[in-house]
């Protein structure tokens, strides 16, 4: 790992010594997501309430510059200013290289029709087949471990080539048997769990963008 990326694994350990013992499960997430990027996959990430913000909040640290600006490079600043020589200088200046990712939580019409027409364990399974390609990676965030929407997208994933990663807490529930890697939390309660995952995946982000 290099030292650019090493820095902000060892400032987490640093600032939550009680992610200690998740040391290696954090390494293997990192490398598991720095895998899916450079075979040019994408990230698709759900959960439930403060979990769906969470997997908003991730994708939003991927999608746009996080820690450094990632600006567009000069063969795709060529393209813009070939066909919009008049804003093209604005466009390239404001566009930001991204890592693609999807949140399944985001989907208000989707996910309602899913829970209403078929059944409301399967939403996140259902974009998971429509949008999952193998090599993609699935981010499942679950407190419990055992929210049974995550749990069928997990599987589905599996079924179709994409890569797993569990974020939850303390003992892992099902979800720990899912998938890749799993991320325990030293916590049981909702939200001393989420206290926990916003600096891993916060961490994560700056690791794989590095």
């Amino acid at each position: 790992m290099k030292l650019s990326v090493k820095k902000y694994f060892d400032q987490l350990l640093q600032t939550y010594p009680a992610l200690k013992p998740c040391q290696s499960d954090i390494i293997a997430a990192f490398n598991l997501l720095a895998a899916c990027y450079r075979n040019k996959g994408k990230v698709l990430a759900c959960g439930n309430g403060g979990s769906a913000a969470d997997a908003e909040h991730i994708v939003g640290e991927l999608m746009k510059g996080f820690i450094l600006k990632r600006p567009v490079n000069a063969s795709e600043r060529q393209k813009i200013m070939a066909l919009h020589p008049g804003d093209g200088a604005f466009l390239a200046d404001n566009l930001q290289r991204a890592l693609p990712a999807i949140s399944l939580t985001s989907h208000t019409a989707l996910i309602t029709a899913y829970a209403n027409d078929v059944h409301a364990d399967m939403i996140f399974a259902q974009q998971v087949f429509g949008f999952g390609k193998p090599g993609d990676c699935l981010i499942g965030l679950s407190t419990s471990g055992n929210s049974a929407n995550v749990l069928n997208a997990l599987k589905v994933a599996n079924s179709f080539g994409l890569q797993t990663l569990g974020m939850t807490g303390e003992g892992g529930g099902k979800l720990k048997g899912l998938c890749d890697v799993t991320i325990c939390a030293p916590a049981r309660a909702a939200a001393g769990v989420q206290e926990f995952h916003l600096p891993v995946y916060h961490t994560l982000c700056c690791m794989v963008e590095e």
